[in-house]
């Protein structure tokens, strides 16, 4: 089956589904970061925290030394440790604990279809949504806008975890502009006067609250609101990829003559084509939190640079033939001079202190960047580094192979950078409008430009697709 006949969508969908969620007395134990926000040393204090933290799913086989989970009968090496022929076993024993725990009652699916209100508060931080069941659609109908690219390794990582279980584990973040919206209305009014489902507190100091709405008025009423609108991907660009891969794998297996595995009541509103050429799946949708970014506007961050292979002497004096450098002898210092510089700037750190690169030469850059893009994507500082500073200044790529990034962290970035005898770029964040305005024009900006918060907590509701 060929992409043109997967299900079209007629705008913002989301759909309601039956939430799995944890049977434990203390959720938040249960619960993690985003999988690509877990350290090696994250995923001890998380099962140190509850032996069926919901780690052991998204992220199966990362600790070899801990005992299998309540329910689970694998455990195995650390993914870094195993031959590449081995690493399937890592999904197959992510699928065995996922049905051990629906076997056992560790998880449990809840009896309504539901959309889900989560309030996310502590110190300085309120973020409301729902989370709920996203109708997929191709990035080139503009519902659901990407700003980043993704890259094939993380993707078939997902695909990997996604197919072999047949869940979405965690939800991606999207927000869109909800401006005197029914929808934002509603999630105030049921997290100021209901009652919720899970209460939790996380190590970060953050309160998690979920309710569910399972009123089929309170449901249309949203999709009504949503349907017109755009959504943006703030975070969770390559799950959304995979959603959109799996989706066409799924359909692509299965034959025009077959019937719909979900009652039709379950379809998308304005889905269009024939039930036999468009049979829709739970893999037509994916786990998704949806925030109104003009109620609850987000936290954006940098996502800093680590270059093991380029010591700071280095790459300050290679720099000092485009850029102007200013040596700084502390971070402090450092970083106060960059929040002080306009764009674009870069601090870079590493053994011995840190230099400020700033006013970059004119005609080195213009040359530089490319000229298919427009202004606004070439001014930001992600492109700056990208298309200017790795390739040109460094003659490195911002990739993977080459890149270790931080997130948020300036100092942990630095810490990082003096271990490796490398160096640290630490970026100043984007502006939310910059964003917006590149993605609603098509663009993308380079990868791991944006880190929106506050990121929504993995395991407090997962999705199953037989449940679904």
């Amino acid at each position: 089956m060929g992409i043109h006949e997967l299900p079209v969508p007629d705008g913002l969908v989301l759909r309601p589904f039956r939430g799995v969620r944890f049977t434990v007395d203390e959720p938040a134990r249960v619960t993690s970061p985003p999988y690509d926000l877990i350290s090696d040393g994250d995923v001890r204090v998380l099962l140190d925290a509850h032996p069926n933290n919901v780690v052991r799913l998204i992220l199966p086989g990362a600790s070899p030394s801990f005992p299998p989970a309540s329910g689970s009968t694998s455990s195995g090496p650390s993914p870094a440790s195993r031959p590449d022929k081995l690493l399937e076993e890592r999904y197959v024993e992510a699928r065995d604990t996922l049905r051990a725990w629906l076997d056992s009652g560790v998880l449990a699916p809840d009896e309504l279809p539901a959309l889900y209100v989560y309030e996310q508060s502590g110190p300085g931080v309120l973020q409301r949504g729902i989370i709920g069941d996203v109708a997929l659609t191709d990035p080139a109908r503009r519902i659901i806008l990407p700003h980043e690219n993704v890259l094939p390794g993380p993707v078939a990582d997902r695909l990997a975890l996604m197919s072999t279980t047949q869940a979405n584990l965690e939800p991606i973040f999207l927000l869109y502009d909800g401006a005197q919206s029914t929808a934002t209305a509603l999630v105030d009014e049921v997290a100021s006067h209901r009652v919720p489902l899970v209460s939790a507190r996380t190590e970060d100091g953050l309160d998690h609250r979920l309710w569910a709405i399972t009123d089929q008025s309170e449901i249309d009423a949203v999709n009504a609101d949503l349907r017109a609108r755009q959504a943006l991907i703030a975070d969770g660009h390559h799950r959304y990829a995979t959603y959109r891969v799996l989706q066409r794998q799924e359909h692509a297996a299965r034959t025009t003559s077959q019937p719909s595995p979900l009652d039709a009541a379950s379809s998308p509103p304005g889905a269009s084509g024939s039930d036999t050429e468009r049979a829709l799946g739970p893999w037509d949708f994916g786990l998704a939190l949806l925030v109104d970014s003009s109620a609850y506007p987000p936290d954006l961050k940098a996502i800093h640079r680590v270059l093991p292979g380029l010591p700071l002497d280095e790459a300050a004096a290679r720099a000092k033939g485009a850029w102007r450098v200013q040596d700084h002898p502390a971070l402090a210092q450092g970083l106060a001079a960059l929040d002080a510089a306009p764009e674009p700037a870069f601090l870079i750190v590493g053994e011995g202190g840190c230099h400020l690169l700033t006013n970059p030469d004119p005609v080195q850059l213009a040359r530089a960047m490319p000229a298919d893009r427009s202004d606004r994507w070439n001014s930001l500082n992600t492109s700056i580094l990208t298309e200017f500073v790795m390739p040109r200044v460094w003659g490195m790529r911002d990739d993977e192979q080459a890149v270790r990034v931080v997130h948020h962290d300036a100092e942990a970035a630095a810490r990082l950078a003096v271990s490796m005898g490398g160096t640290a770029v630490i970026l100043k964040p984007l502006a939310v409008e910059d964003v917006l305005a590149v993605a609603a024009s098509g663009e993308r900006v380079p990868r791991k430009s944006t880190s929106f918060g506050p990121k929504p907590r993995t395991g407090l509701v997962l999705r199953t697709f037989a449940i679904d």
